[in-house]
């Protein structure tokens, strides 16, 4: 039943409505609250980036292919802490350029994406915004591939 309603929300849902639904299944997982509190705003980040350009019709994989939908497939593969930080500078290019960027959809049609959630987001686990080449903390990325396994089963219906 879950993934039915995530699936539903993820193509049509408010970011709201979403992160509702994740809360109330971190609230019913017998995952630990350290996770729980940090999945949360993890979540609410990719969906900072991902809801505008579904809205946009203009969402797109980390290879730059175009995706028709916004699939719980699609939502984990930007779970990954490079591909969120690849995405953050993709749309940071696209907003000075006032067309989307580094992608393979040829569209003059792009409207800017409010890029402060995600990048508050990224800045506290200490990615460099200014600079795409820098790396950052292992350790980050190590959290991140435990908070992409939550989501997972989250999203997949098995918690």
């Amino acid at each position: 039943m879950i993934l039915h309603t995530m699936n539903t929300l993820l193509k049509s849902g408010e970011s709201s409505a979403i992160l509702g639904a994740v809360s109330t299944a971190l609230d019913r997982s017998d995952e630990a609250p350290f996770w729980r509190q940090k999945s949360l705003p993890f979540c609410e980040a990719v969906l900072s980036a991902l809801i505008p350009l579904r809205e946009q019709h203009l969402l797109f994989d980390p290879e730059g292919n175009p995706r028709s939908e916004l699939t719980h497939e699609l939502f984990l593969r930007w779970c990954d802490l490079l591909s969120l930080r690849t995405l953050a500078f993709t749309l940071a290019k696209s907003n000075t350029a006032g067309k989307l960027l580094r992608t393979k959809i040829d569209t003059e049609s792009y409207q800017p994406i409010d890029l402060e959630i995600l990048g508050k987001y990224l800045s506290s686990y200490n990615v460099n915004l200014d600079n795409e080449m820098v790396d950052f903390p292992v350790t980050n990325y190590n959290l991140h591939i435990g908070m992409s396994t939550l989501l997972t089963k989250i999203l997949e219906g098995k918690n």
